[in-house]
């Protein structure tokens, strides 16, 4: 329940503290006083939209708090515990408006998005302002309604997140369609790719590999000739080759170094200089052995340099990337098949999610069909408790899957009857305004007994009742008091004097500013106020006299 409303620089406000306890509170004033304002301040606090025109005139800023005893509210203490702004069993909303138009919210000290205040504001306190009967004529909102009266958050959570499973299913696939043809052309393509690739099959490293083999084979003769040549002067010519030379030279310095023994090292370096030359010679008849002339096998691999070169040059690769680049397109040709086959799963999931969602909402249709006959009941007998004897109230609920939304697939329409012997029509067509007051009334008072928000706001819903209507409206807004606190905006003495506790709002100006203040009355206050509004601004014994059986301690 709501505990105190502090409100600076709103409007015509200055400064405005507001103290509310359990049961009905009335709030009444003069005309043009201010009585909403209030109102229209705590909507802030809920995350209402603001502009820099809430600014009292010469202040800099609005600055509005509303305090909440969280005992009777599990869902909202779970909310504020979840997200890590939990103090205690209080929450405090708060909101400031600078003039730049910008806001900053609140909630128990710590900054947070407007979003968050109205997510925590709806579980905290509901507010039914003054064109809640032309809302009622809506069809959405006369679902709204029916749904509060079932009261069933858990079914109807489920039927918004199958819908929202099924939309996204549609949309996924519809993206999916959207691209078929893109996709359906680039498959070609990447077909005509892979054939001459697949074809060719490249292998990784093979390029380098048959480069350097075409090279060796088709110089292989001029290869052997100058092998043999440099075999032959190395070791193998009749009188002047490399190895005889040195041999020779190597005799005299062994002569040489027997005379002069620094000699050593020169011999040795000689020695081991005819060494090399001989595994030299032996490397390179080899080497000249295992050389062929095969001029197939060069034509061979002259072909399979030439396809690489120009499937690369093709590509816009060099010969060595090709093989890398058939993985890839084997790849992403797999990937585009693969999402072929999406779309069959795709199909599948918006058909699960559909009937999903269909058995969701048909159980919604038979709770509906259930409950809106206790509702219609009910809200007959209020009916006739509001000076419309024979006013009737039939609900009438048309299942059709073609119309399937976040909230089931049902067409809810409120069918009324004012006078005897009339047929039931929709409430557009019969009822006129003080009887769509009433007959609002008489809904909202039944569906928020079935809400868990511990707050219910009524600004101003009794416009166009009177006399003992008024005063059956009173009862009811009390009886409510005595589950959920109740605050009630009016204009009917009938209804203020069945408040537990009674606020009057004025007006003053002082020639350059004007100021509305609010006062929570004592016994003879209300007294006086409900005299008031029995008999305008004179106040008489008679008046008073009324006033007195008319207010409720």
């Amino acid at each position: 329940m709501i505990t105190q409303l502090t409100i600076n620089n709103f409007a015509i406000v200055d400064q405005l503290l507001v103290d509310f306890t359990t049961g009905m509170t009335a709030i009444t004033g003069e005309t043009g006083a201010g009585k909403s304002i209030a109102i229209d301040a705590l909507g802030l606090c809920l995350g209402n939209r603001s502009d820099a025109s809430a600014i009292r005139n010469g202040a800099n800023r609005v600055d509005i708090s509303a305090s909440f005893i969280l005992d009777d509210t599990p869902a909202a203490y779970e909310w504020l515990i979840e997200n890590q702004l939990d103090e205690g069993n209080e929450c405090i909303l708060r909101r400031v408006i600078n003039q730049d138009g910008r806001s900053k919210a609140f909630i128990n000290g710590r900054a947070v998005p407007i979003s968050q205040l109205k997510d925590i504001g709806q579980m905290l306190i509901q507010i039914h302002g003054q064109h809640e009967p032309q809302r009622l004529l809506r069809s959405d909102y006369q679902q709204l309604l029916l749904n509060h009266y079932m009261n069933e958050p858990t079914l109807l959570a489920q039927m918004h997140q199958a819908h929202k499973d099924w939309k996204t299913a549609c949309q996924a696939y519809q993206q999916y369609e959207t691209t078929r043809q893109d996709r359906e052309a680039h498959l070609q393509l990447l077909q005509y790719q892979l054939k001459e690739l697949n074809e060719f099959s490249p292998i990784e490293g093979e390029y380098q590999q048959i480069d350097e083999e075409y090279k060796r084979l088709s110089n292989s003769e001029q290869l052997i000739n100058l092998s043999q040549q440099s075999i032959m002067i190395l070791d193998e010519a009749d009188e002047y080759n490399v190895s005889n030379l040195l041999s020779v030279v190597k005799n005299s310095v062994q002569e040489l170094s027997e005379l002069d023994p620094t000699l050593n090292n020169i011999l040795n370096m000689l020695e081991e200089a005819a060494i090399q030359i001989k595994e030299a010679s032996y490397e390179l008849r080899h080497y000249s052995e295992s050389l062929e002339i095969d001029p197939a096998r060069v034509m061979q691999l002259e072909q399979r340099l030439s396809k690489q070169i120009a499937l690369a040059r093709k590509h816009h690769i060099a010969p060595e990337a090709l093989p890398e680049l058939h993985h890839n397109l084997l790849n992403e040709f797999k990937q585009i098949n693969q999402q072929d086959e999406q779309g069959e799963q795709l199909k599948a999931d918006i058909s699960k999610y559909h009937q999903i969602a269909l058995e969701l909402a048909t159980k919604l249709h038979q709770k509906r069909i259930t409950v809106s006959k206790t509702l219609a009941k009910k809200v007959t007998t209020i009916m006739h408790e509001l000076s419309m004897p024979n006013g009737q109230l039939s609900i009438d609920i048309t299942f059709d899957e073609n119309r399937l939304n976040e909230s089931g697939a049902d067409q809810v329409t409120f069918l009324v009857s004012t006078n005897a012997g009339q047929i039931l029509q929709p409430l557009a067509k019969v009822a006129s305004g003080g009887e769509l007051s009433r007959i609002a009334l008489a809904i909202q008072v039944l569906t928020a007994q079935k809400m868990d928000t511990p707050a219910l706001i009524f600004d101003e819903i009794d416009v166009g009742i009177s006399g003992p209507t008024a005063a059956k409206v009173g009862q009811l807004l009390r009886q409510l008091g005595e589950s959920t606190q109740v605050i009630t905006v009016t204009h009917l003495p009938q209804v203020a004097g069945q408040a537990n506790q009674h606020y009057f709002v004025s007006k003053q100006t002082s020639g350059k500013q004007t100021t509305t203040d609010m006062q929570r009355l004592d016994k003879n206050g209300r007294l006086n106020e409900l005299a008031r509004l029995l008999g305008g601004d004179k106040i008489t014994d008679a008046t008073l006299a009324n006033a007195k059986e008319l207010l409720i301690i």
